[in-house]
């Protein structure tokens, strides 16, 4: 659920290894690559710097058996990003846990919510 550009309720991040992990932000910035196929164009509509953007693209390529995003270079016929099968399937894992995980959360979390001071 979110509350302007807050996200409410439960944010997850999956550590696979030591220093290995996939959070919302990756995620996101997955998502916004599949919709958009482009890295630049993900990073502006996240607000996230293109070099930001371009460092974790890098660095999941490099921590996963095969590459996440396949990247083509600028030029005059464009460049361009996708997903491979392996970021696909990345993503929906991620996204599937993210949902297992606020589903099985949500009974405390309304728990918690109604022990807040009420808003003036």
């Amino acid at each position: 659920m979110k509350a302007g550009n807050v996200t409410l309720g439960v944010r997850l991040r999956v550590v696979l290894e030591r220093g290995i992990a996939i959070g919302p932000g990756k995620a996101d910035l997955l998502e916004a690559i599949a919709a958009t196929g482009s890295i630049a164009a993900a990073a502006r509509g996240m607000g996230m710097s293109y070099k930001r953007a371009w460092l974790l693209v890098e660095t999941m390529n490099a921590l996963f058996r095969a590459p996440l995003v396949d990247c083509a270079k600028g030029g005059r016929a464009g460049g361009g990003a996708t997903l491979t099968a392996l970021g696909d399937d990345v993503l929906a894992a991620y996204r599937r846990m993210e949902e297992a995980a606020a589903s099985a959360a949500a009974p405390e979390l309304a728990r918690l919510r109604r022990t807040l001071a009420r808003r003036r």
